[in-house]
């Protein structure tokens, strides 16, 4: 009962005196515990006078540890996966508003086609994926693209990877410089790690835009390398790879816009911890809510 007395804030502290009350002395446990006597009867008069008022503060809580990035939805998830507390969406997004929590809103994107465009004596390959972003395991079908971020007069660029199966950032690399490097990097990054024994990656679906890094020689002669098959979004379609643009599109908006980032190297810190969150931490409905890892283990398991 007593294990982990530091999680939770004063309000599970409370809560676990709530509990062990009927055992032990209320004046003995605020003091094991360290927190006021008086407190602890302000919030059983809380708790009296406002029956949505845990759950409230269990709001506040997950809500305050995501940064403000949470939804009610993404909410209820979680008060279920922390707290085992089953509470209606409809209900949280009463209370939310009510606490006057609202997640942080993506920018809408405006979809148009990149300048950087295949040069001549560049390759193009079909539309393999044909906006069918779903995958039964692991390595069957990955997405990937590039984008910057600006700092003044600056720009850092983020090339990444993502697995389809459960939209696990599989590889990326950042660069002050868009060249086929970065793009090359990243993919030696990836099939090191995810190749089996032969070096091969049996029909592994790869998936961009028409990017000059994509087209280019060096790239199309390495992906058949490890058995992968190139796939490209038609030209001027940018939604045939939306599965990209929505990572990217979560990145910015939950850890680059909100934020006064004076340099590369901050920008470059947010973009490594927003990834790492993403993978490890950040549940998805459609995984069972599960974050990509989780999910990669339970099919492996």
């Amino acid at each position: 009962m007593f294990e982990n007395l530091e999680t939770g804030g004063a309000g599970g502290k409370y809560r676990i005196i709530q509990v062990a009350a009927e055992l032990y002395a209320v004046t003995e446990l605020c003091k094991l515990l360290g927190v006021p006597r008086s407190g602890y009867y302000r919030y059983l008069s809380r708790l009296e006078h406002d029956k949505d008022y845990e759950t409230k503060e269990r709001i506040k809580a997950i809500y305050e540890q995501r940064n403000g990035t949470y939804g009610y939805r993404r909410i209820e998830d979680e008060l279920e996966r922390q707290y085992d507390e089953k509470v209606n969406h409809k209900r949280v997004l009463r209370l939310m508003q009510e606490l006057g929590l609202k997640a942080v809103i993506r920018r809408k994107r405006n979809y148009r086609y990149s300048h950087q465009v295949a040069v001549a004596d560049g390759r193009v390959a079909d539309n393999l994926l044909k906006r069918d972003f779903t995958a039964d395991k692991p390595n069957q079908k990955w997405v990937t693209d590039v984008t910057q971020y600006r700092v003044g007069d600056e720009r850092l660029y983020l090339s990444a990877i993502k697995d389809l199966c459960n939209s696990e950032i599989v590889a990326y690399h950042i660069s002050n410089r868009n060249d086929n490097e970065l793009v090359l990097e990243t993919f030696k990054g990836a099939f090191e790690a995810q190749k089996d024994a032969t070096g091969q990656i049996a029909g592994l679906i790869v998936h961009s835009d028409q990017g000059f890094q994509y087209t280019s020689h060096a790239y199309h002669d390495m992906l058949p390398t490890v058995g992968a098959q190139i796939s490209m979004s038609r030209r001027g379609n940018c939604l045939d790879n939306a599965a990209m643009e929505s990572f990217f599109s979560h990145l910015k908006a939950e850890a680059l816009y909100p934020y006064h980032i004076p340099s590369l190297d901050e920008a470059q810190r947010r973009i490594e911890g927003f990834i790492h969150f993403y993978n490890h931490e950040r549940i998805q409905r459609k995984l069972n809510k599960l974050t990509p890892v989780e999910y990669r283990r339970q099919l492996s398991a």
